[in-house]
């Protein structure tokens, strides 16, 4: 093991000390927030500790064994020892690797749900309900992994399709595997309406953002501007005689979110903000990390047609993510939610750029 990745070892044995320490402060303890976030560091610091201790561990042993092979004269004893000395090895050789693993830094985002936004690009009423077809897909993806979706604020064309969906997606591993769905998606087929049986190429826009909470980001109620107003559309007596919706605008950076979907205007408010925070620290990491900044623009650029992370190809009934050249030719599965093959191919390619940086800079 390099000298380096020892360094770092030992400075992780000293942070989950620190954090022990500071998870039994009684401004922790009353903080909910800073305790589940202390909480998770602990535990992932708790497992790279754990390896720690059984390299160490077997890596004495290593030593121990190999003094007595230099030094012993039974041949018996010898041979005993040199093969306690290869599977010592062995299991060093292991825990080494899963070591590598434990070290490459998680993302801050990694335990956060998702906020999802699809949108209507090039095409025109295809575009909308291509939107409209992506958003299901994600609704069903949601519960094909047991995550609870709901619905923020959706504005649709009036024949089945969607100008802009904005939706909240929960439960473990929500962002880390919607993320990499950031990006122009590309239809490519026959549309209903088209008599001479030409294909069509429409998009829509998807952007993925880590929902934030009140620790991750702090906005001050003086720098908003909220709006109350009735409630578009079907929705009964409670739309027509009571004004729920809301409306907030952060006026330092102008973002302006809109919620009319729940019942209530506290509610409302209540989504809004979560939207909005999602905004924020979505365009704080982009400052923070200038590549991703670039990847990401790049990935969701205009919704120009030539602009694309994924087609959609109906007459081939083939799904192909460009980013990594993979295709499969099982569409209507895909879009029905199982989007497990993709997701999994782009987290083992983030693996792999994670840990061949880590290993350079180590």
């Amino acid at each position: 093991m390099q000298a380096s990745t020892r360094a770092k070892l030992r400075g992780i044995q000293e942070r989950h000390r620190e954090v022990e320490r500071l998870m039994a402060l009684t401004e922790t303890v009353s903080s909910p927030g800073a305790l589940k976030k202390l909480g998770r560091e602990y535990n992932q610091l708790q497992r790279i500790v754990d390896l720690w201790s059984k390299y160490d561990k077997a890596e004495r042993s290593l030593n121990e064994t190999t003094a007595l092979i230099e030094s012993e004269t039974d041949p018996e004893i010898i041979v005993l020892a040199k093969q306690e000395a290869a599977n010592l090895q062995a299991q060093l050789d292991s825990l080494s690797g899963q070591i590598e693993q434990t070290l490459v830094p998680e993302d801050i985002t990694a335990h956060a749900d998702a906020v999802v936004e699809v949108r209507a690009g090039a095409g025109g009423d295809e575009a909308g309900l291509f939107a409209a077809e992506l958003f299901r897909m994600y609704q069903r993806y949601a519960e094909r992994k047991g995550w609870k979706a709901d619905l923020v604020s959706v504005s649709d064309t009036g024949i089945g399709g969607i100008k802009e969906v904005i939706f909240e997606v929960s439960g473990e591993g929500t962002f880390t595997r919607l993320k990499h769905e950031s990006g122009v998606h590309r239809v490519q087929r026959v549309p209903a309406t088209e008599s001479s049986g030409r294909i069509h190429t429409s998009t829509a826009t998807v952007a993925v953002m880590p929902k934030a909470e009140e620790i991750d980001v702090q906005v001050n109620d003086a720098e908003l501007k909220i709006d109350i107003y009735h409630s578009s559309g079907a929705g009964g007596q409670n739309v027509q005689k009571v004004a729920t919706a809301v409306r907030i605008t952060h006026l330092p950076t102008g973002l302006v979110v809109a919620c009319q979907n729940e019942r209530s205007q506290l509610q409302n408010k209540v989504k809004a903000m979560e939207v909005l925070r999602a905004r924020l620290w979505d365009a704080q990491l982009r400052k923070q990390q200038e590549a991703i900044s670039a990847d990401r623009r790049a990935q969701v650029g205009t919704g120009d047609r030539s602009e694309k992370i994924r087609t959609y190809n109906f007459p081939q009934s083939r799904v192909t993510d460009h980013r990594i050249n993979y295709s499969s030719h099982q569409m209507q599965r895909v879009l029905d939610g199982d989007l497990d093959e993709f997701t999994d191919a782009l987290l083992r390619e983030e693996q792999a750029r994670k840990l061949a940086a880590a290993t350079v800079g180590a």
